[in-house]
């Protein structure tokens, strides 16, 4: 049995390398062009050169997403784009548009991805595909472990599929609700996620005295189904976001890579309370396994009463340590006193007591609350660089 990829989002170079470090075996990001992340910092063609051979260099992959709908205009300028791109050695392209597809069969050698907007569903859909040259199915995300499981079973290729991050309340990403609400086009990189607003319902023209409705849908996590995804025959793992902040990616990608190792070393592999406790806490959403598990759908969605709240748990990034001194640069609030949890890229969880904090004119302060403020905080524990500190879990 092969252990499946884990894939990552990366919104720029920083969150690229940060996804690779914390165990990322890939990362799909945005070029300057035909992306669907038009608020995202996206890389232009050079970073993008620079980011295929630092993945290469520690042997990792980058994938590219051309995964607009194409209109006439853009057509005859996708051939150029791609040209490019096979030239600076991309792994893979993600498109959702078949001219795309074509055009890449045709005039390059790249590798594509059908990517979840095209809303693949079934297994003729996946076998007419792979007939036109794709090597992977990024799946819709409105599928049952058993629909799974058949367009693995009657096609021969290589399967992707979403285990964390926001869903979209349409069919992986096809909705209409921004066009028609804010005139900018969800399938050209513009959603402006209409589904999360609140909206009042109305009852005989009047506004109801319930409360405020809403399309929402709660996040997916898919931690308790790694285990069926491997054996069913995933190729690879993919985790959303993009847009997500380095404690984000750090904590979801170091969680998901420790249950893919640790089931390929024990079958029975569980997760671990604070593990679990750190998911669920770096969302500011509910989280649920949505249509994996076809049970219980209907609590899938939010409606009404929603809550959204930020989490502050990420306080600072490790630049360095010598001499029991580890300089932190800050992200929030902490103090004296504070009880803190380590995160290092090698999975390791260090938990200390905070005692002496000192500026970086190693003037003893009590309190960080300043952004970015960067100081030293006195630990016998040897603390990697690249390392996070949170709140303690």
């Amino acid at each position: 049995m092969k252990k499946p990829e884990l894939l990552a989002p990366a919104g720029d170079f920083e969150r690229m390398k940060w996804a690779f470090m914390y165990g990322a075996d890939a990362v799909y990001l945005g070029g300057p062009a035909f992306g669907l992340r038009a608020n995202a910092i996206n890389f232009t063609m050079d970073e993008l050169k620079e980011a295929v051979e630092y993945a290469h260099s520690i042997n990792k992959k980058i994938y590219v997403t051309v995964n607009i709908i194409l209109h006439n205009e853009e057509a005859e300028k996708v051939s150029e784009y791609l040209k490019k791109l096979e030239k600076i050695k991309v792994d893979a392209i993600i498109v959702s548009d078949p001219y795309i597809l074509e055009v890449a069969k045709e005039k390059t050698n790249l590798e594509v991805h059908i990517s979840t907007q095209a809303s693949i569903t079934n297994y003729k859909s996946a076998q007419f595909l792979k007939e036109r040259g794709a090597t992977r199915i990024i799946l819709a995300r409105e599928l049952s472990e058993k629909e799974i499981t058949t367009i693995i079973d009657k096609v021969d290729i290589e399967i992707e599929t979403f285990i964390h991050g926001a869903m979209c309340a349409s069919i992986s990403g096809r909705c209409v609700l921004s066009n028609y609400l804010t005139n900018r086009d969800a399938n050209r990189g513009g959603c402006s996620q209409i589904c999360r607003w609140s909206f009042d319902l109305y009852s005989n023209e009047k506004i109801s005295d319930e409360l405020d409705f809403s399309l929402c849908t709660k996040d997916l996590i898919m931690v308790d189904y790694v285990k069926d995804l491997i054996e069913i025959g995933v190729s690879s793992l993919k985790i959303e976001g993009r847009m997500r902040s380095i404690y984000y990616l750090a904590t979801v990608i170091s969680i998901y890579r420790k249950v893919i190792d640790g089931y390929f070393e024990n079958k029975n592999y569980e997760i671990s309370k604070k593990d679990r406790d750190a998911l669920y806490r770096v969302a500011n959403r509910e989280q649920v396994p949505q249509f994996f598990i076809e049970s219980d759908m209907k609590n899938y969605q939010y409606y009404n009463n929603r809550k959204e709240v930020s989490n502050q748990d990420f306080l600072g990034v490790v630049l360095d340590y010598n001499n029991d001194l580890a300089f932190i640069e800050q992200r929030n609030y902490f103090e004296i006193g504070e009880e803190v949890e380590i995160m290092s890229p090698n999975n390791e969880i260090i938990e200390l007591k905070i005692s002496e904090i000192y500026d970086e004119n190693m003037e003893e302060i009590s309190v960080v609350r300043h952004p970015l403020q960067r100081v030293y905080i006195k630990t016998q524990n040897i603390l990697k660089k690249n390392s996070i500190m949170r709140k303690k879990i």
